[in-house]
């Protein structure tokens, strides 16, 4: 069952897992299970995404349950007019608050212009050989995208030297080993923690949280972040 954080006439927010592809899509053929067709199933009505997740995100993923919904909460998104909240755990001492400013290519070459705000909620070091190093450090860090490009969130933190932890193919492929063998994880450590805007009919401000899930939990533990 699809964890359910948030439901009116007109809009539905579930709390993703990770590994879980939002639909259907032909570059990820080993999947078997989908966010779309589950709630489908869950609630017995048809859902529409007004955004997307990557597969390796946890987080918040929000539904429209009607086309019109649909059209009027994209729009928002397209607008700028949704302020979306991510956490993640990176290799790193990252600086207390920073911006990245990045332009991101498009698949077909095109540059996008793509801007991601951070602050930094803790540091951790933890006594884990890497490298030339006898310790490991860690950060994590509250993550407000300004624009919404494919990857973008993990693509800047690998940009700035801060790859997301357990994150394939942008992130430090020694470090993601060095944890699947040392703590069996490889789950990536990106959660999409808060979502608020307007709410497209009533006018309501809506202000979803979605907490963070069982992988996200342990590593935290691990690094007494």
């Amino acid at each position: 069952m699809l964890d359910i954080l948030y439901e009116d006439d007109d809009l539905m927010a579930i709390n993703k897992p990770p590994g879980l592809l939002v639909h259907r899509s032909s570059i990820a053929a080993d999947a078997s299970e989908f966010a779309l067709q589950l709630l489908r199933d869950q609630i017995q009505q048809t859902v529409y995404p007004v955004h997307r997740l990557d597969r390796k995100t946890s987080g918040i993923l929000l539904f429209a349950r009607n086309k019109e919904m649909d059209s009027r909460t994209q729009q928002l998104f397209a607008d700028k007019n949704v302020t979306k909240i991510y956490w993640a755990i990176v290799r790193g001492y990252t600086d207390d608050e920073g911006t990245i400013d990045y332009p991101l290519c498009k698949e077909n070459g095109a540059l996008q212009d793509a801007v991601t705000h951070y602050r930094t909620l803790s540091h951790a070091e933890i006594n884990l050989p890497f490298g030339k190093h006898p310790t490991s450090r860690y950060s994590l860090v509250e993550v407000r995208p300004e624009t919404g490009r494919m990857h973008q969130i993990r693509k800047h933190f690998a940009h700035i030297f801060h790859p997301i932890l357990g994150d394939r193919p942008h992130g430090c492929n020694k470090q993601n080993k060095l944890w699947k063998e040392r703590f069996s994880m490889d789950t990536m450590m990106l959660h999409a923690k808060e979502l608020a805007f307007r709410h497209p009919r009533t006018q309501q401000e809506i202000n979803i949280e979605a907490p963070t899930l069982s992988e996200f939990i342990r590593v935290r533990q691990i690094l007494d972040l």
